[in-house]
């Protein structure tokens, strides 16, 4: 059965609810899922899994600290997960704060990894991001994503 794993930090609880709502979007699609803080995740945890979603606060127009170390670490498995299917989330305080940048840096060490990715025609494009704790809509988006990561690993894992 294909496996996704979903990590991220989360200082103030906003994100993590991002994370339970991608969650449920995977579950729907009846695809095995773990969802996990970023201390508890492990770069073999990455490699174990056939989809990966990262969601991250802004921090200074990028991802949390704690999300980069993980990424710098899944260098010493570098072509490793070439294939596996990435997405990523992310909260900030302001409009404007850096969430698509965010979320965009995420995207770029998935794409160095060799990683697929698949855009949004609606919506956060690169990603759902919201300001603050998710509102209805972000919740949606969240789960959009899920249902739609789930998707694209079910078919490329059939093949």
């Amino acid at each position: 059965m294909p496996r996704i794993i979903i990590i991220y930090y989360s200082k103030t609880g906003n994100t993590e609810k991002m994370a339970q709502a991608v969650e449920a979007g995977v579950k729907s699609e009846g695809v095995e899922v773990v969802t996990k803080p970023v201390n508890k995740a492990t770069v073999e945890d990455m490699l174990a899994a056939d989809g990966i979603i990262i969601g991250s606060p802004t921090y200074f127009g990028t991802m949390a600290a704690e999300i980069k170390a993980l990424i710098d670490k899944s260098v010493i498995y570098f072509g490793k997960m070439n294939g596996k299917v990435g997405a990523a989330f992310s909260t900030s305080a302001n409009l404007g704060g850096g969430n698509e940048t965010t979320v965009l840096d995420i995207l770029k060490a998935f794409l160095i990894h060799g990683m697929t990715i698949q855009g949004e025609t609606s919506g956060g494009h690169y990603g759902p991001v919201v300001l603050g704790e998710p509102d209805e809509k972000g919740k949606q988006e969240c789960q959009q994503l899920g249902k739609k990561v789930a998707r694209l690993v079910k078919k490329l894992s059939s093949k």
